[in-house]
């Protein structure tokens, strides 16, 4: 390592510990404990926790000028600005690839941040089953859609439990065929993935999704999963599982599997290169959706819906 690089390392060193010191025992004893999902923070200097299977409770205060400190200092870690003209910062803690969204005066009145940490357990399809979140015919159909490479959109509001039930997913995918050459292609690191031919990518400021996606399509994948689609890069993940890399899986806000077609179709058009007619693109390219809806602190797998074609206007679907 050069003096340079040496010099550089413990400047981050310093910099992380002085992140560390600026969460406090509170928020470092919540990022430490296996249960948390969620720790937040309001404008009122309320700090909530949220854990597996509970209610969102307070359990302390932090002051505004910590709450400062915490983001700029990420901010700086992460090499991005954040002030008055830059108000909002969305990255990762260099702790365990906690996802962190902050925001700071004029949006708000006072800081605010969201940490969302990434799941830590893969549950299999089968213990959706046995918890009741999905029933059996619904596991089969998801397993089934995974052995004939079907691409699968996961879609529900936000903390439905989408990117849990993709961890699963895909560890169906593996479970399938260990062999396969798994790629997947998000903003922070959530998804996880125990096959032994896997890359993930991660995008910065300078290389978008789109980007990675055509990077994908040059190092031979079986398999391309996309974290969250959000963009103009739906047009080319749809190209690419339209162009013989089919067996994909994303992940997708909307309330309801039609909804989502609708959704999917509005982010297509804001890529320059979209068709004029984007439905029949996304009928060939979208095989399955998988609904998932939290009411209160209940997670349940609301349809599934199979994208046969699309004709006349319309798509043509079955419940599966």
């Amino acid at each position: 390592m050069s003096e340079q690089n040496g010099d550089q390392e413990t400047v981050k060193k310093r910099v992380t510990e002085r992140l560390r010191r600026d969460l406090g025992p509170l928020v470092e004893g919540a990022l430490n404990d296996p249960k948390t999902t969620d720790i937040l923070l309001n404008a009122d200097g309320q700090l909530w926790l949220k854990r597996l299977g509970e209610p969102t409770r307070v359990i302390g205060t932090m002051e505004a000028w910590r709450a400062t400190s915490i983001i700029k200092t990420l901010a700086g870690l992460l090499g991005k600005t954040v002030g008055a003209k830059e108000p909002i910062l969305d990255g990762e803690l260099p702790f365990g690839n906690e996802r962190f969204a902050g925001q700071l005066p004029p949006v708000v009145s006072s800081p605010c941040f969201a940490i969302r940490k990434p799941a830590i357990t893969v549950f299999p399809l089968d213990s959706y089953v046995e918890q009741g979140i999905m029933t059996q015919a619904q596991c089969d159909a998801i397993k089934k859609a995974v052995r004939e490479h079907k691409n699968i959109l996961v879609v529900g509001g936000t903390g439905s439990g989408k990117t849990t039930l993709i961890n699963a997913v895909i560890q169906e995918m593996v479970d399938n065929d260990p062999n396969e050459r798994v790629f997947i292609i998000e903003d922070t690191g959530e998804i996880q993935c125990s096959a032994i031919n896997c890359v993930q990518y991660h995008t910065t400021l300078e290389v978008s999704m789109t980007d990675l996606l055509k990077t994908t399509l040059r190092m031979l994948p079986d398999r391309i999963i996309v974290g969250e689609v959000r963009g103009s890069e739906a047009l080319d993940l749809l190209d690419s599982w339209n162009t013989g890399h089919d067996g994909g899986a994303g992940t997708l806000h909307a309330n309801s599997a039609e909804s989502a077609l609708q959704r999917l179709k509005s982010l297509v058009t804001r890529n320059k290169h979209a068709p004029t007619d984007i439905e029949p693109l996304i009928a060939e390219a979208v095989h399955v959706i998988v609904q998932i809806n939290r009411k209160s602190e209940v997670r349940r797998v609301e349809a599934i819906l199979e994208i046969v074609g699309y004709e006349n206007g319309n798509y043509i679907t079955n419940t599966l």
